[in-house]
């Protein structure tokens, strides 16, 4: 194959299985709404089945409604009748993936699916299989031809098997009121999963790393202590005692007030300090902060950490935010 014909075949087979998308999406009707319902009321987890090529796209769907609030769990159709079928329960949902619908390693897990009591949805291909005969629910699977120019791999029915997988995860995600709080439970090691569970405690500069200042400090020490933490803020307290927030300085402060020709060095803190600012608690999850923090006309850098009681515990900085999970 020359380049040109390497790239209209590429884009044949894209609009091949673009074309399966499309007539799935047009065979969407009430069984699918029948099929979400026994999985919602079922009280079970989804048992998700599969052979080859459908037994690939079904451990995506598992691993994708275990990722939305969804328990499920792949099955080989092979290991089923040598054991696995241990893993069902009589109010589980079996979800059996087979275009042809007359897969024999399939086939014969039904008998025992059925005496157990479980509920079955099919996604086939062809409504008159034995699978569907026997399906509770059959999601129809709608192609053409397959993209292979054989017309025999694999391609364009799995995309819309996998496809018709997603809607249903979602579906159900929705209809149970999944949160991202609740995937970052379920994510704890990606960069959404860090953000929304860790807390302000986690990420801000507290105890000796926390850069305070009373309101009459001069403001040549206010720029030393600024370039010593190298944190963008200081704290303003009443005292270092009590520790009880009254203003923050940033850098930008000090820009400002150096503006002001020749009276810089008589400033004090509370020349500088901007009163009353926004502030967070330790216990504040860090998205909150995140969002305080860029949701507005005017972004923030860094932001007082403070106690209930009003007392200064650390400063935050946005750029600990943003490099969650790097």
């Amino acid at each position: 194959m020359n380049e040109r014909t390497i790239l209209r075949r590429a884009r044949q087979i894209l609009s091949e299985e673009n074309r399966a998308l499309e007539l799935t999406l047009a065979s969407i009707d009430r069984r699918f709404v029948r099929a979400v319902g026994l999985i919602r009321d079922a009280g079970g987890k989804v048992v998700v089945i599969g052979v080859g090529k459908s037994g690939l796209v079904a451990q995506k769907i598992a691993a994708t409604m275990n990722s939305l609030g969804t328990t499920a769990v792949f099955m080989h159709g092979s290991d089923g009748v040598h054991g696995d079928l241990g893993v069902l329960d009589s109010n589980d949902v079996v979800l059996v993936l087979s275009y042809s619908g007359a897969t024999a390693e399939l086939l014969s897990n039904l008998p025992t699916i059925r005496h157990m009591g479980a509920k079955v949805i099919a996604m086939t291909g062809d409504l008159g299989s034995p699978l569907a005969v026997v399906a509770d629910v059959v999601l129809p699977i709608v192609i053409e031809r397959e993209a292979c120019n054989l017309n025999l791999a694999p391609t364009s029915s799995t995309i819309a098997m996998m496809a018709l997988g997603d809607a249903l995860a979602l579906v159900l995600s929705e209809i149970k009121g999944f949160r991202p709080e609740d995937f970052a439970l379920v994510h704890p090691g990606g960069m959404l999963g860090r953000r929304l569970l860790l807390k302000v405690s986690d990420l801000m500069h507290g105890g000796a790393e926390n850069p305070l200042a009373i309101p009459s400090m001069p403001a040549a020490e206010i720029t030393d202590l600024l370039t010593r933490s190298r944190l963008g803020g200081v704290n303003i307290v009443n005292n270092r005692r009590s520790r009880r927030l009254v203003g923050v300085i940033t850098d930008g402060d000090v820009r400002k007030a150096l503006s002001r020709r020749g009276e810089f060095f008589n400033l004090r803190a509370e020349d500088i300090m901007t009163a009353e600012p926004t502030t967070v608690r330790s216990d504040m999850l860090a998205s909150e902060a995140l969002a305080l923090m860029e949701n507005r006309p005017a972004q923030i850098s860094v932001l007082p950490v403070i106690e209930d009681s009003g007392r200064c515990v650390g400063l935050l900085r946005v750029h600990d935010l943003l490099t969650l999970g790097k």
